[in-house]
Order: C-alpha cells, then structure tokens, then sequence
C-alpha cells in the first residue's frame, strides 16, 4: 500500500510563518507538520510514500531524505508546473500502480484511515472520499452520501443557503489506479471542482466514508495556534520528544539539556514542551506553551498559549499570550504582545515594545524600543515608535504610507481638533499626494472636522491663507525632495508654524490607542473649496513689496517653475510688478513621478544658459512645494544655497541698515560680518523650520534663512516662501543698484566643508557627551549641536534630527584649515564610537 504526500503549496494563507519554509515543514510540538502525517500513515500500516513537491522542494527532501531514518520509504515528484490537485498526482502515476491513498501534509488528524480502506474494500469503490462532521463548513466542500454511502451530491465552499450538510471532504482520499487514466497528460486538474464530479456524472463508483476523530486543516495561523490548542487540551494525540514529567494535573516535556531553574517545575503550568538546550530562568512561568530548541526565557517572563521556534531569546518581564514567534527571534524586556501576535524569522523587538491584537509581522524587521505596533508590518524594516519627524509624517508611498494607514491618521489628527472646526488640505501635483490626501480627509470627516479643500497648491499659499482667519490647522502632502518613491505630510497649525512636537505627540497617542472620536452618522464634516485663496496671497504679496521701486528697474527675468502649482500665480504676479519674465515649464502638470535629481540639475543648467543668452538680470529656479527658491545671477552662475543665503543677507543689510538677521548655528560667520559692518544683528537659532519660523516672528527681523535655500522675509509673513523671495530679490537689487552677481562676489570668501558620518541612535547621546566633554577647554555653544569656536574658524558636531548620521561642519578663511578641522573631528567621532560600543 502507497501514500501520496500532497506537500507543494506555497502556504500563503499562513503567511508569515511560510515566508521561509514550506508549509509541510512548520513545526508542531518541535516537529515539522509533515511528520506527524507520516506518523499516522506508518500506524496504519502504510509505509511506501510518494512526496509530491512544488515550493521550496530541497527543504523537504534534505529533511526527510529517503525515508529510512522515519522508517518508510520515500520517492519523490516534483512537477515543473502547478498541475492542480489531481493533475499533480498525475505525474506521479509511475509509482502508483497499486490501490493508493491520498492525504495533504499540512493537515493535524488521527482518522482511522484504516476504516477508510476496510471501507472501500468492501464497496468495491473506484474512490473512496473520506468524510468528517464540522461546524463551519463554508470553507470545504460539502458532500452528501445516500445511505450505503455512495456520494450523490458536491458541493465546494457553499454559502450558508446553499449548505445542506455539515459533512465535508476532508482531502483524504483512497484510489484505484484506474482514476488516474480519467486524468489528460500535462493538465491542471483539481480533484473536488474536476475528477469527482465527472466521476458522479458517469455515475462511476465514487463513495464518502464518514469517519470520526481530529481533523483539523491548518490553513492559517490562527487554525495553526488552534490546532495547538486542541493538542494542550488533549483532543488529538500527537508524538511528542522529550521525557514526559506528569506531576499533578501537569505534562511537560523536557528535552536534552533543558535547564529549569525552579526544579520541581512548579511555575510550568497545563502542557509544556521545552526543547533541547532551552533554558527557563528565574521566576519565569509557562502555561501550555511549546518552546524550541536553543531558547533562552528569563526571569519574570509570562507565557501562555505561546508557541516559539528556535533560538528564540525572550528577556526578562516580557508578557506573551496567545503568540507564535518564529526562528531566530529576539524579544526585549517589558515587551507584551496580545492574542493572535505573530512575529517571523529573524525579528528584533526592543525594550518595552507593545504589540496589539493579531498583529503580524514579517521576517527580519527591528522593531525600536517603546513603540506600538498596531498594524502589520510587512514592507520595510523598521517599525518607528513614532510616526512624526518633527511636525512631518513621511514614508514610501503606499507601502508604509498606505490609504488605510493616512485615513486612520487623518481620524486621529480630527479626534485632535475641536468638532466642526475647519483645517485647510493641500497636495503638490503628483497623484501618489492626492491618493493620500483623500484618504486622510476621509478620516478627518469621520471625526466632525470641515476640510476646505485647495487641491493643488504652493505650500507659502496654505501657509499664508493660515495666517488670515478661519482655520485651526492645515495638512499638506507632497513628494520626498530627496525620495521620489516617498511622500511627506506636513502639518501646521493655525498661524501656518509647523506644529510643536506635543501636538504631534497628541496625534500619535490617539493613533496607538485607536481612540478615534467617531461622531453621529448626521454629524460628519464638509468638504468645500476655497476658489479665491489666490487673491488673499496676491493681495498681502503686493503689499508687503516696494512695487514702485520695482517697477522703475524693469528687470528682466528668467524663471523656472518647475511644473508646480506656482505656475499658476508666480508669473502673473510677477508681470503686475513691471518684471519682463520669460517662463519655463510654467503649466501645471499633473504626474505620477517628479523630477529626479539630474533632472532638476539638467534644468538648473539650462536656466543658466538661457540668463545668459537673453542678458537678463537674474534667474530663480523654485523647488516643487514652493518653498525653496536657487538663485542664478546674471552671468549664469548657479548660487549655492550657501551663497544666496549670504548673497540675499548681505542686500539685506546694505537695503534696511538696521534689524536683524536669523540663521541656523550651521550659516557662516560671513552673515555676522555682514550684519556688524551695517548695524544689524544676528540670531543663531536650531536647524529646524519651525524653530527659524519661531525666531522670524520678532518684529525686528528682515531676514531668515535655512542652510537649504529656504528664506522668510516676514515683512510679509515669517514662514518659507520662494514665490515672495523672487520679488524680494528684485526689490533689494533695485534698491541697491547691484546685481546678484556682484554682491555676491563683493561678500568675502571663506572655506566650508562638512561631512556626515554614520552613527546609530544609540550612540548619538554618547558622541554628543564626548564633544561636550572634549570642547570644555575651548569656547563652545550649544544651541544646537555642539560648535566649537577657534580663532579663525569653528567646528560644529550636530546629529541629525532623523536619520542615523552626525554631520561635521567646519568654516575658516583657511580653506586647509576648514578641511583639518573637519579631519580631526571625524577621527574624534570614529575613535568615540568605538569606545562607545565597547563599553
């Protein structure tokens, strides 16, 4: 008597514990599925097996090899093509030349399959079905038998009209030979959809034995902890290694070198299984758990129900029910994970992690300490503990920023926010942004929030209708400048100021918790527009500008509006100022992607060779939000956002000869010559927006900037504006009498280098104590970052706020020096971090 094996599917149902091993190998009670079935077939006298294989074949074959060490023989097949069910054992039909059963290998059952055969013995059947009762038949299919049990009716996963049996097909099936001769060569064929209903057409020989017993399909992971359960509870009998201790009422199992430290096993609780070389410590306690090989469970840890692979490292205090975690899985302290959590092969989870109901997480993520896991993590590696860098959330788009993921952020950003309170919604021009915005108004309608929504916009548009009336916040949604496969939300509040870390905290705190407000079916907000938004900006950019200085220059103007919603106003602005402007890719265009960044260094080239050609003054170049503005000047020369910003402050302090200028600590000291030799002053601020737009409010100042092309001039309004730089720009040159050119050449140079060096989150405190520790012989500051002043020069340690670098910066008029600083301090950092590690 022959066996037929059906061990080839890729186990997509279970995913993610089938992500690396096919699913006849999962393993329960520490032994791969597959095995308990071979333990069956062997009981009942079957020990010639045929193993058909499809996905990951070489993991079963290297498992079982030929079967000698289970004590059966064993010949595989492993087709080159999905075949379905039955054509699958079609390719096997050389072996099979005898009477043969059939049974899938990802099954927990201990049916008497001899019944099965004694059964189809007697009825003289071409097939035999085997049969069994369950409650939920709407995932099988469902047969009915006349009373000598000859199969009269097929039915494959019914819906509950149409279920007229509970008794089931339970994929056990025992043949003749000659079934197989009804199967064509080479063609994908199913057993239950195509070979038995034909055979019930032809009223051939087809019989169901309903038998009694265990039968579970483990299809997915919650029948995979179920089918555990039963075996806790005693419902199936399965071989199980390792020396059974009975005390009391109590199994456990204890394998080779198993180390408990409370010998008379008292904290094991129900049913325990302890592979060899695991270890339980301490006061750890374990209820019907089932734990590998090679597994370490410190002390205070509580598990039940939980189910754990190999080497799988549990530490102290962690609190687990209801769980599988996979091979190779490291679990932090304080770590609690809820009923249904499944963690797959090779997963870091940091200290004091929460991890929520039924939540899965796929192979080798690293999950940071602190944080709360609420929803699958798939795609990616990392699971942040929070979700916004300073005011912005950002991701790749639609895969960690999904429409489910933004409609729950925009439900707990509402949940925020007052009941019937407004908040403005803006995107840039690619359709990735407006996917995202439209599921976040969704959420934010959810919660009695209005949305007046501006569709396409400029970013300094939003920002300053914020500063008008009306709103209590606003959202905005563009791509990554530096990531075109990302987007970014950015969130502000009612005076257009990125919101302050505790609201983003708020956020957060409703989003982990899923406190959502959900208010009355009547009671959802409104979406409405806002036609004339354009004409509160145009209104306040015209007067907040010296028109008629502008005017009587005449300039001549290059530029380039990169595609953006600006296109829609720059230039029309620009026109009512006199300016004679000469537009480049000035119609909005709606895109899946944006430009990349040759693309964007093509196009700066070719604005700087049209400036040239047509003599004009100047040229700008304006980022995709319109916030960042390049400037060229009128030789064609591409300014560095370094030398804008000096270029723009040094017209600045030549136009206004008094207020105040605000940088970042990382701007060049040239500003602050600047500034003295004209009677202004200097502020040095953090690098961050919202703090620049903080220091910018002050009624005395003429001038921020950032370090990335970004600048203010509040005399219209104190958040980032490139559309109002261009005109700025113009109204100082004409003011001055100077061209951008020779300002810029007028400002003297000095030397400045910097370099990012790789550095973990974990070490960046550590690096930062070490530069504080080292500069205390030398004058430093320590605004932001740590920056060290010399006689001629300065350095600056400053990590960054959201990626795993430091950055080094150095400035001097000595260009070697600025290159030696930055030198020594980037050996300094790499000598530190590896003191640090080995501490």
């Amino acid at each position: 008597m022959k066996a037929v094996i059906m061990a080839g599917g890729f186990g997509t149902r279970i995913h993610p514990l089938t992500i690396n091993m096919p699913k006849p190998m999962i393993p329960l009670f520490n032994r791969p599925m597959m095995l308990h079935i071979v333990d069956l077939l062997k009981k009942h006298g079957i020990t010639e097996l045929v193993l058909l294989l499809y996905h990951q074949p070489e993991v079963i074959k290297n498992y079982f090899g030929d079967g000698s060490e289970f004590g059966v023989k064993i010949s595989y097949v492993t087709p080159l093509e999905d075949y379905g069910t039955a054509g699958a054992v079609k390719q096997a039909a050389k072996y099979l030349d005898e009477r043969f059963l059939i049974i899938s290998g990802d099954l927990l059952t201990d049916i008497d399959l001899s019944q099965a055969l004694d059964f189809h013995e007697k009825q003289k059947a071409e097939a035999t079905i085997v049969l069994t009762s369950v409650k939920d038949p709407l995932q099988f299919g469902v047969v009915i038998t006349d009373k000598k049990g000859r199969i009269t009716k097929f039915l494959e996963k019914p819906g509950w009209g149409e279920v007229f049996s509970d008794t089931i097909n339970t994929g056990i099936y025992v043949l003749e030979p000659e079934v197989l001769q009804r199967l064509p060569e080479n063609e994908n064929r199913d057993w239950s959809k195509d070979v038995f209903p034909a055979m019930l057409e032809e009223d051939a020989a087809l019989f169901g034995c309903t038998l009694e017993g265990y039968w579970q399909d483990v299809g997915n992971t919650d029948a995979y902890l179920e089918a555990c359960r039963d075996v806790f509870a005693d419902k199936v009998r399965i071989n199980i290694r390792g020396a059974l201790n009975g005390l009391d009422d109590k199994r456990v199992y204890l394998g080779n070198d198993v180390q408990v430290e409370k010998k008379d096993l008292s904290l094991l609780e129900g049913m325990v299984v302890l592979g060899d070389n695991t270890q339980v410590q301490g006061s750890a306690r374990l209820k019907n758990c089932v734990v590998g090989r090679n597994c370490i469970i410190e002390d205070g840890v509580e598990l039940e129900d939980v189910i754990l692979w190999r080497n799988v490292y549990v530490r102290k205090g962690s609190r687990i029910k209801g769980a599988t975690l996979c091979n190779n899985v490291q679990i932090g302290q304080g770590v609690v994970a809820e009923e249904g959590t499944v963690i797959a092969d090779h997963t870091t989870v940091g200290d004091e992690v929460f991890i929520k109901k039924d939540v899965k997480i796929w192979p080798n993520k690293v999950i940071e300490g602190g944080s709360i896991v609420t929803t699958n993590l798939i795609w990616g590696e990392k699971w942040r503990k929070s979700l916004f860098d300073g005011a912005q959330v950002h991701g790749l788009t639609n895969v960690e920023l999904t429409p489910e993921f933004s409609a729950k952020l925009g439900s707990a950003y509402g949940s925020t926010l007052p009941k019937d309170a407004f908040i403005l919604a803006g995107r840039d021009a690619i359709r990735a942004s407006r996917m995202l915005k439209r599921s976040f108004v969704g959420g934010l309608l959810s919660t009695g929030v209005n949305v007046i929504d501006i569709k396409m916009i400029s970013l300094p548009v939003l920002r300053y209708k914020l500063t008008t009336f009306g709103e209590v916040g606003g959202v905005h949604f563009r791509q990554s400048a530096d990531d075109p496969a990302s987007t970014e939300m950015i969130f502000y509040d009612a005076d257009g100021v990125e919101i302050s870390s505790s609201a983003a905290k708020g956020i957060e705190r409703v989003y982990f918790k899923e406190n959502f407000r959900r208010v009355h079916y009547s009671e959802p907000g409104a979406i409405s527009e806002l036609p004339r938004i354009h004409d509160y900006y145009r209104d306040g950019y015209l007067r907040a500008l010296d028109v008629e200085a502008i005017r009587a220059s005449k300039p001549k103007i290059v530029v380039d509006v990169n595609h953006s919603p600006a296109g829609d106003l720059l230039p029309s602005l620009l026109n009512e100022l006199g300016c004679e402007v000469i537009e480049l890719n000035s119609h909005v265009l709606e895109g899946t992607t944006g430009a990349n960044a040759e693309q964007i260094g093509r196009a700066k080239e070719q604005l700087s060779r049209i400036v040239v050609t047509l003599e004009a003054n100047a040229g700008f170049w304006l980022g995709p939000s319109g916030e960042r503005c390049v400037l060229i000047d009128e030789q064609g020369e591409v300014l560095s956002d370094m030398e804008a910003l000096t270029t723009l402050a040094a017209l600045v302090c030549r136009a206004e000869q008094k207020g105040e200028l605000v940088v970042p600590v990382p701007a060049p000291q040239s500003v602050e010559d600047l500034a003295r030799a004209s009677g202004l002053t200097v502020t040095r601020t953090k690098s961050d927006g919202r703090s620049l737009v903080a220091a910018a409010k002050s009624k005395h100042v003429q001038l921020a900037a950032s370090t990335q092309g970004h600048f203010i001039f509040p005399s219209f309004h104190a958040n980032f504006d490139g559309l109002f730089t261009v005109a700025k720009t113009l109204e100082l040159l004409a003011r001055t009498g100077q061209s951008l050119g020779a300002t810029r050449r007028s400002i003297p140079r000095r030397a400045y280098h910097q370099v990012q060096i790789p550095c973990s989150l974990e070490l960046k405190g550590g690096i930062m104590r070490k530069m504080s520790e080292d500069s205390v012989d030398h004058e430093a500051s320590f605004i932001d970052g740590v920056k060290v002043h010399f006689d001629d020069g300065w350095v600056l340690m400053l990590p960054d706020q959201h990626q795993p670098v430091a950055h080094v910066i150095a400035e001097s008029s000595n260009p070697n020096e600025a290159q030696r600083l930055v030198e020594e301090y980037r050996r300094k950092v790499e000598t530190w971090k590896k003191e640090l590690t080995n501490a």
